[in-house]
C-alpha cells in the first residue's frame, strides 16, 4: 500500500490515528525519561540506604572494638595493680626466708589467688618461691620464657607484661612482673604472676560468644598470633589466614603503625573490619563482619522496593503514552493531509483538521501555501515554455552549471559537442574535457577571472563525444537570482574551424612542407634564442673545448651522391629520399634535441644539453644508419652516404651565421676528406679561418 493510500485509509477509519515519527520519538523519549528517572531514583535510594547501613555498622563496630580494647586494657591494669599490692607486702627480710614468702603468698595476701601461678626471685636471679595453683613446685620446673621475663625485670627495673607463653591452647598464659625495691630505690628482687589466656581475669571465653555467622570478634598479638576467636581451633593460629582481617593486618604491618587505643575501620568488598589496640600488652581487638550477610535483610527490602517502583513506573508510562496519543491527534491528521498534498492529491479533496494553537496556525499556513503553489505552477509553466524556446532557437550554445553538474544544455551546445540533451543533463562537467588536469587548470583560470572581473571570457578546448577537440569562445557569468543557488550560465560560440585555419597558417610558416621538419627560418629563430641563453651564462670571453662539455652540439649534414638519385630516378625519388632521411633524423634525436631542413639535401641537428663525446657518437650512429639504407627506384638500388660537420656550442658563438659558418666548414672538411664521415670543429677555429680567408682577397 502506498503512503497516500495508507494515509487515506487511516483518515477514513474511525478512532485514533497513529502519530508521526516525530511524535513517536518524543513519546519514546518521554517514556525513557520516566523510566530512567524512576530507575535512577530507586537506585540512588537503594545506594543511600545501603551506605547508611554500612555507615551505622562502621560506627557501631568502631565503638565496639574501642570499648573492648579499653575493657581488656583495664583487666591488664587490674592484674598489674594486684601484683603491685603483692609486691608492696614483701619486705626485704622475707626474701631470705622462703617459708615466710610461701606463707605470705598463700595466706597473708588473699589477692594472690587472682593469679594461676606466682614466682618470687632475688636480685641475683635465684628463684625463692614457685607456686602453681597454690602448690609449691621446684624452681627447675619454671618455664624458660617465664624465667626470661623475671631476668628482664631485674635488669630493666620496670614492670613487664610478657608475650604469650606456651604453645598449647590449654597452657597458654601471660606473665606479669613487678620489681621489688628498697626504700632508697635499688631493686631487691622481682615478683611475677601468670594468668591463663582464657581465665576470667584476662580473656574469658564468654567474651567472643555468642558466635554469629556474619561477624567474628578476634583478639591477637602484634605478631599476628590469635588469642581469642569464636572458633576454638583458630586460637594460637595466624591472623594472616583470617578472611577479610588478613589483608588489613598485612597493610597495618606494612605501614608500621603503633598499637593505639583508637579504633579504625576498613570497608572491603566482602568484609567490614574494625581494629583497636592495647598499647601495654601490644594486643589488638578486631571485629570482622561479612557485609553480604549483614546486608541480606536490606537487600530483601530493596527488592520489594524495586518491584513497587517498577509497578509505579509502568502505570505512569502507560498514562503518559495514552495522554500523548490523545494530544497528538490533531497533528497526526495534519500530517496525513500534508502527505496527501505532497503525493499530488487534489487540493479540493483534502480535509484539513480543525484545531487551535500551533496546529491551527499550521493549517492556515498550509492552506495559504496551496493557493500560492497553484499560482506559482501557472507562472512556472509559462516561464519554462519561454525558456525552452530560447534554448531550442539560440544561435549559440547555452549551458547552465551548478556545483560542477550540467543542469541545462541548449540544442546548439549539444550539437557542438556531439551529445544528446539527455546524455549531458545532470552529468558532471568533467566529461567535456580531455583530462583531469585540463579540467582543474580551467577551473583555476575561471576562478581567477571571476575574482578579478566577476565574469569569464576566453577560448576553451572541449572534447567532442568522438574524442576530437572542440574549440569555443566561452563567456560565463554567475546567476544572481535568489533561487539559483550558485549556478553559472555559459555562452559557447564554436571556434574550431577558425582556430584550425589559424594553426595551419602558423605551422606552414615555420615548417618544411616536404619533410615536416623545421625550415631554415624556424631554425635561425630557435638557434638565436638558444645562443642568447648560452651567452648569458658565460663568465669569460673565451672558453676551452673542455669547458664546453655538456653545453650542446650542432650537426650539419649533407647527403653524398644525392644528385645521382635525382638524375637517374627522378625528382620524385629524390623527394622520397629526403622524407626518409627526415624521419630517420627525427626518430633518433626526438628525446634529446631537434632537427631542421636548411635547404636542398642539407639538414641540421641541434642537441642542446649533449656533451661533445656523446654528440660524436650520435653523429656516427646517424651516418651509419643512412649508409645502411639502400633505396631502390625503377629497378635500381642506390647507396647513399652523409658528410657531417660537428660544432660545439661554446660561448664564443655569438650569432647564428657564425654557427652555420663553422658547421658548414666542418662539413666541407668531411667532404674533402673522402665523404661519408664526421669532422669536428670549434667555433674559434672557424672564426680564425674566416678572417684569414677574408684577408686573402
Amino acid at each position: 500500500m502506498t503512503p497516500l493510500a495508507r494515509a487515506q485509509a487511516q483518515m477514513d477509519a474511525p478512532g485514533w490515528l497513529l502519530p508521526g515519527p516525530l511524535v513517536l520519538r518524543l513519546m519514546l523519549a518521554a517514556l525513557l525519561a520516566v523510566a530512567v528517572s524512576g530507575v535512577l531514583s530507586a537506585w540512588l535510594a537503594s545506594r543511600a540506604s545501603e551506605r547508611e547501613a554500612i555507615r551505622r555498622l562502621v560506627d557501631q563496630q568502631t565503638e565496639e572494638v574501642e570499648v573492648m580494647a579499653r575493657l581488656l586494657a583495664s583487666k591488664i591494669e587490674q592484674s598489674q595493680k594486684v601484683l603491685r599490692t603483692v609486691a608492696e607486702g614483701i619486705t626485704p627480710q622475707m626474701l631470705g626466708s622462703p617459708s615466710s614468702l610461701h606463707w605470705l603468698l598463700q595466706q597473708g595476701l588473699p589477692a594472690v589467688q587472682f593469679f594461676d601461678s606466682m614466682q618470687v626471685a632475688r636480685q641475683d636471679g635465684e628463684l625463692r618461691v614457685n607456686l602453681h595453683s597454690g602448690r609449691l613446685e621446684d624452681a627447675a620446673n619454671l618455664d624458660p620464657a617465664e624465667r626470661d621475663a623475671l631476668r628482664r625485670t631485674l635488669s630493666d627495673g620496670k614492670p613487664l607484661v610478657s608475650e604469650l607463653v606456651g604453645t598449647r591452647t590449654t597452657g597458654a598464659r601471660v606473665v606479669f612482673t613487678m620489681p621489688l625495691r628498697r626504700e632508697d630505690g635499688p631493686v631487691l628482687g622481682v615478683v611475677a604472676g601468670a594468668l591463663k589466656l582464657h581465665s576470667q581475669g584476662l580473656l574469658p571465653p564468654s567474651m567472643t560468644s555468642p558466635a554469629r555467622d556474619d561477624s567474628r570478634l578476634i583478639v591477637f598479638t602484634r605478631d599476628g598470633t590469635i588469642l581469642a576467636h569464636p572458633d576454638a581451633q583458630r586460637i594460637l593460629g595466624s591472623v594472616r589466614d583470617e578472611p577479610g582481617l588478613g589483608p588489613v593486618y598485612a597493610q597495618w604491618l606494612q605501614q608500621a603503625q603503633p598499637v593505639a587505643g583508637r579504633g579504625t575501620t576498613v570497608v572491603q568488598s566482602a568484609h567490614i573490619v574494625s581494629m583497636a589496640g592495647m598499647p601495654l600488652p601490644q594486643w589488638l581487638v578486631a571485629r570482622v563482619t561479612d557485609s553480604r550477610a549483614m546486608l541480606a535483610p536490606l537487600e530483601g527490602a530493596q527488592r520489594k522496593a524495586w518491584w513497587l517502583a517498577t509497578a509505579v513506573m509502568g502505570a505512569s508510562m502507560a498514562l503518559l503514552a495514552v495522554f500523548t496519543l490523545w494530544m497528538a491527534q490533531p497533528l497526526a491528521r495534519l500530517c496525513q493531509s500534508a502527505l496527501q498534498l505532497a503525493q499530488g492529491g487534489r487540493t479540493d479533496s483534502i480535509v484539513w483538521p480543525r484545531a487551535t494553537g500551533e496546529v491551527g496556525v499550521l493549517v492556515q499556513v498550509f492552506e495559504g501555501q496551496v493557493q500560492h503553489s497553484a499560482h506559482e505552477r501557472q507562472q512556472r509553466a509559462q516561464l519554462e515554455g519561454q525558456f525552452q524556446a530560447i534554448l531550442d532557437n539560440a544561435s549559440v550554445g547555452i549551458v547552465i552549471t551548478r556545483q560542477g553538474l550540467l543542469e541545462v544544455v541548449g540544442r546548439q551546445a549539444c550539437q557542438m559537442l556531439g551529445y544528446g540533451a539527455r546524455e549531458l543533463q545532470g552529468r558532471p562537467a568533467r566529461i567535456l574535457y580531455a583530462s583531469d588536469e585540463d579540467y582543474a587548470r580551467l577551473g583555476e583560470r575561471v576562478q581567477a577571472e571571476f575574482v578579478a572581473h566577476g565574469a569569464f571570457d576566453g577560448d576553451v578546448c572541449f572534447m567532442h563525444k568522438d574524442g576530437s577537440p572542440v574549440w569555443a569562445r566561452v563567456q560565463g557569468r554567475g546567476m544572481q537570482a535568489h533561487d539559483i543557488g550558485g549556478g553559472t550560465v555559459w555562452i559557447l560560440e564554436d571556434m574550431t574551424a577558425a582556430r584550425e585555419a589559424q594553426q595551419q597558417q602558423d605551422w606552414a610558416a615555420t615548417h618544411d612542407p616536404l619533410t615536416q621538419l623545421c625550415n631554415r627560418e624556424a631554425f635561425v629563430q630557435r638557434m638565436a634564442v638558444l645562443l642568447a641563453e648560452r651567452s648569458s651564462r658565460a663568465h669569460t670571453p673565451a672558453m676551452d673545448a673542455a669547458e664546453t662539455e655538456g653545453d650542446g652540439v650542432m650537426l650539419f649534414l649533407d647527403l653524398d651522391h644525392f644528385t645521382v638519385v635525382n638524375d637517374v630516378a627522378g625528382h620524385d625519388a629524390g623527394d622520397d629520399v629526403l622524407r626518409h632521411v627526415a624521419r630517420l633524423l627525427e626518430s633518433q634525436v626526438r628525446q634529446i634535441g631537434w632537427a631542421a631542413r636548411l635547404g636542398g639535401d642539407e639538414f641540421a641537428v641541434v642537441l642542446p644539453g649533449c656533451s661533445l663525446a656523446r654528440g660524436r657518437a650520435l653523429a656516427e650512429q646517424l651516418r651509419a644508419a643512412v649508409q645502411a639504407w639502400e633505396p631502390s627506384y625503377q629497378g635500381r638500388s642506390f647507396t647513399l652516404g652523409v658528410s657531417i660537420g660537428l660544432v660545439a656550442l661554446d660561448a664564443s658563438l655569438q650569432d647564428v651565421p657564425s654557427l652555420l659558418n663553422a658547421a658548414d666548414m666542418a662539413c666541407y672538411d668531411a667532404k674533402r676528406a673522402g665523404r661519408n664521415r664526421v669532422e669536428t670543429r670549434y667555433a674559434r677555429e672557424a672564426t680564425a679561418s674566416g678572417r684569414a680567408a677574408l684577408g686573402a682577397f
